[in-house]
C-alpha cells in the first residue's frame, strides 16, 4: 500500500517514516490521497471512499492511531467507511516496572512499544524507577543495575515526543528504595532498611537531587513521586530520634517538604494514595471499608499534588465506585492505575486483567476520571516477558477511545492492526496457570507454573495441592500449543517460546514429587531406577533448554543486569535435579537405607489449600530460609 499525505503538520512525517515499515506501507507521490487536518478539539475521524481518504484529529497520538485506522480499513477492503472517535481519558498509557523485577528494558525495546503505542492511541508511559537512572552525585544509586544515562532517557523522551507520546519520571521518595539504602553511603538518612528517614535535613538534600535527576532528561514537568507501601514508617530509626507521632503526621510533614522541592522546580507531581489509607486503617490494610481519615488530615493534606489509587484486585464496579469517591474526599478526582497482570511468573494472567480492567475503567468513565495508568510490575525478578502484555495494552487502549466495554471483535481486529500480533493465542497465555482446578478466571490469581517449576524435586512444597490434577498430559497439550502459536506470531514468535519450553519442563516436572514419593514409598525398584536414569535426565535437560533460551529472550529485550538472578534460580533448579538423581541412586544401591525428604507427609501450600499460588520466590524451593536482610 502506498498514501500520499497532503496537510501533514511539522513532524509527522517523520512518525509516519519510523512506523512505515512495520505498517507495511509506502509513502509519496502517486499514492492513495490522504488528507490530513488538525483541529483545536481532542478526537479523530477518518472517511474514506473511493477517491481517497481525509483524516481529522486533534492531538497528535490521534493521528497515528487513525493512521492505524486507515491501513487497518484498506487491508480489510473497507474502503468506503467513516470512523469517529473521542477520548475518554486526558492520560492513558503504561507505567513499566524497571527497577523492582531487575529488568531494565533497553532503549530500542522502549522504543518499540512506543510505535505500538502511537498506534493504538495510547498518549503516555513511564518507567518505574527506584534506582534505574543517573544520579550524578551518588555513583551507587543503581550501580550494577543497568541505570539509564541521562542520554538514554533523553533519547527515549524525544522518540516518544515524535508520537504525541508524554514520558513522565516515576520515581520513590519515601519508601521501596532497599536497593539504595542497602549501600553504606546512603545509611545517614535510612529509616530502615527500605525507607528514607523523614525530618532528616540530609534526606531531602539527596531526594531533591533524585527529583532533578529524574526530570532533567525529560520535557514533561509532571512527575510521580511514589511513597506506597512504607510499611514501617515512623517505627525504625525515625521512633528513635522523634518518638511516637502517627502515620497521618509523619506523611503530611515529609509530603510538605517533597513538594516544597518540587514547586521550586516548576513541577506538577502525583503520588500513590494508599499510605494515607493504611495510616487509617486498624488492620494496615489499603481497601479496608472500615477506615478512617480524620478530617484534619485531609485538611493538612497539601492540594497541589494529584493522589493515584492503584487497584489490580476487584472485580466489582461497586467497589472501584466507592473507592473513588472516597478519593475525591481529598478534593480531587484521583487519576487511576490499574495493572495488567505480569507479576507473578512467567505467565501473564488474562483471565484477571480482563475483569479487573473492565469493571475499573467501566466506573473511571462514570466518574470522571481523567487519567489512567496501566502499570506493568517486574516483582521479584520480571520473569514474565514484556511483551506478552501487549493485549493488555490494546485493552486500556480501545477503553480509551471508547464509552462502552470493546469487544473481543473489535479487540482481535485492532490488536493485529496495531501490533501484528493475534488475539487468540495472547489470551491462550492464561491456560498455563488457569489448570483444573482454578477458579474460572483465576480471579484468586494463582499462579502454579511458577511454583512448579521453581520447587524443589524431593520436597515438593507444593505436591499436595496438585496430587489429583492430570498436570503432565495437561501441560502436554499447552506445550503444544504454545509451539503453534509460536509459529505464527513474528516477530513475538520468542513470548510463546519461552512458555513452549516451560510447559515442556512442567510436562514432567509438575508431577515428578508425587511420582517420586509414590515410588519411592511402594518400593518399585525398577521403576525408581528408570526415574533415574530416564525422566530425571530429561527433566535436566528440558531446564537447560529452557534456561538457554530464556537468557537469550532476557539479552535480546532487556540490558544484562539482573539476569543474573534468574540464573541463580536455574542453577539451583538443576543443581537439585541433580542432588535428586545422586540421592535417588544412593538408596537404589544400598548406600542410604531412607530418603528422609520423601518419608515426610505432604501438606498443602498454604494451609487452606487449592490451586498452588506462592507470591515470593524465596518461599517455593525450600521452607528452610532462603534470604535473611543483614542491616
Amino acid at each position: 500500500m502506498r498514501f500520499s499525505f497532503s496537510g501533514l503538520m511539522e513532524g509527522l512525517e517523520q512518525g509516519i517514516s519510523e512506523l512505515a515499515p512495520e505498517l507495511g506501507i509506502e509513502y509519496g507521490a502517486g499514492g492513495v490521497p490522504v488528507a490530513v487536518v488538525q483541529t483545536d478539539s481532542p478526537g479523530l475521524s477518518l472517511r474514506m471512499n473511493a477517491e481517497g481518504a481525509e483524516i481529522v484529529y486533534g492531538r497528535k497520538v490521534e493521528f497515528y492511531r487513525a493512521l492505524g485506522h486507515l491501513v487497518e480499513a484498506y487491508r480489510l477492503g473497507e474502503v468506503q467507511c467513516v470512523i469517529r472517535e473521542q477520548p475518554q481519558f486526558t492520560t492513558n498509557g503504561p507505567m513499566f516496572d524497571v527497577s523492582q523485577g531487575n529488568a531494565v528494558m533497553k532503549p530500542e525495546t522502549v522504543r518499540r512499544f512506543l510505535r505500538m503505542m502511537a498506534l493504538m492511541g495510547l498518549d503516555m508511559i513511564m518507567l518505574y524507577s527506584e534506582d534505574s537512572y543517573d544520579v550524578p552525585e551518588q555513583p551507587y544509586f543503581g550501580y550494577m543495575r543497568g541505570r539509564y544515562s541521562k542520554e538514554e532517557i533523553s533519547a527515549m523522551d524525544r522518540y516518544a515526543s515524535l508520537f504525541g507520546i508524554e514520558m513522565i519520571p516515576c520515581i520513590q521518595t519515601l519508601s521501596h528504595l532497599e536497593d539504595v539504602l542497602k549501600w553504606k553511603p546512603f545509611y545517614e538518612f535510612r529509616d530502615d532498611e527500605e525507607t528514607l528517614l523523614v525530618g532528616h535535613e540530609r534526606t531531602y538534600d539527596f531526594i531533591e537531587q533524585m527529583i532533578r535527576a529524574a526530570v532533567a532528561p525529560v520535557t514533561s514537568r509532571r512527575i510521580h513521586i511514589g511513597m506506597d507501601e512504607a510499611w514501617k514508617l515512623g517505627l525504625g530509626r525515625y521512633l528513635s530520634e522523634n518518638g511516637y507521632r502517627t502515620k497521618f503526621e509523619i506523611m503530611n510533614e515529609h509530603l510538605h517538604r517533597v513538594l516544597d522541592i518540587t514547586r521550586k522546580l516548576g513541577l506538577e507531581p502525583m503520588m500513590w494514595s494508599d499510605m494515607y489509607f493504611r495510616a487509617g486503617s486498624k488492620t494496615g490494610g489499603y481497601y479496608d471499608p472500615e477506615c478512617v481519615i480524620p478530617q484534619e488530615t485531609i485538611d493538612g493534606m497539601p492540594k497541589d499534588v494529584r493522589f493515584v489509587y492503584w487497584d489490580y484486585y476487584h472485580c466489582d464496579e461497586a467497589f472501584y465506585e466507592n473507592w473513588i469517591r472516597r478519593h475525591k474526599e481529598f478534593g480531587s478526582t484521583p487519576v487511576f492505575a490499574g495493572g495488567i497482570w505480569n507479576w507473578k511468573g512467567f505467565v501473564l494472567n488474562y483471565g484477571l486483567t480482563f475483569a479487573s480492567t473492565n469493571a475499573a475503567l467501566a466506573v473511571c468513565k462514570r466518574e470522571g476520571v481523567k487519567e489512567i495508568i496501566a502499570t506493568l510490575w517486574g516483582d521479584d525478578g520480571t520473569e514474565c516477558d514484556w511483551y506478552s502484555a501487549l493485549l493488555g495494552l490494546q485493552l486500556f487502549a480501545e477503553h480509551g477511545y471508547s464509552p462502552e466495554q470493546p469487544t473481543g471483535e473489535k479487540l482481535r481486529a485492532r490488536f493485529a492492526a496495531c501490533t501484528g500480533g493475534r488475539y487468540d493465542d495472547f489470551m491462550d497465555i492464561r491456560w498455563i496457570d488457569e489448570i483444573p482446578g482454578a477458579p474460572e478466571g483465576n480471579t484468586g490469581n494463582a499462579n502454579p507454573s511458577r511454583c512448579l517449576l521453581w520447587q524443589n524435586v524431593l520436597m515438593g512444597l507444593f505436591d499436595k495441592n496438585v496430587e489429583d490434577l492430570p498436570l503432565g498430559d495437561y501441560y502436554g497439550d499447552m506445550k503444544n500449543k504454545m509451539a503453534e502459536a509460536s509459529g505464527r506470531n513474528g516477530e513475538f514468535s520468542a513470548v510463546f517460546g519461552v512458555l513452549e519450553r516451560l510447559c515442556a519442563v512442567l510436562e514432567i516436572k509438575a508431577g515428578i514429587g508425587l511420582e517420586l514419593t509414590g515410588t519411592y514409598r511402594s518400593r518399585d525398584f525398577d521403576l525408581l531406577q528408570t526415574l533415574i536414569a530416564v525422566k530425571l535426565p530429561e527433566l535436566v535437560r528440558r531446564v537447560r533448554d529452557l534456561r538457554d533460551f530464556h537468557r537469550d529472550r532476557w539479552h535480546e529485550v532487556n540490558k544484562p543486569f539482573g539476569w543474573e538472578v534468574i540464573d541463580f534460580r536455574y542453577g539451583g533448579l538443576l543443581m537439585n535435579a541433580e542432588h535428586a538423581i545422586a540421592r535417588l541412586g544412593d538408596f537404589v544401591e544400598g548406600r542410604v537405607e531412607a530418603i528422609e525428604e520423601l518419608e515426610e507427609e505432604r501438606l498443602p501450600f498454604p494451609d487452606k489449600g487449592g490451586v498452588p499460588e506462592c507470591y515470593w520466590f524465596k518461599f517455593i524451593p525450600s521452607a528452610s530460609r532462603l534470604m535473611q536482610y543483614q542491616p
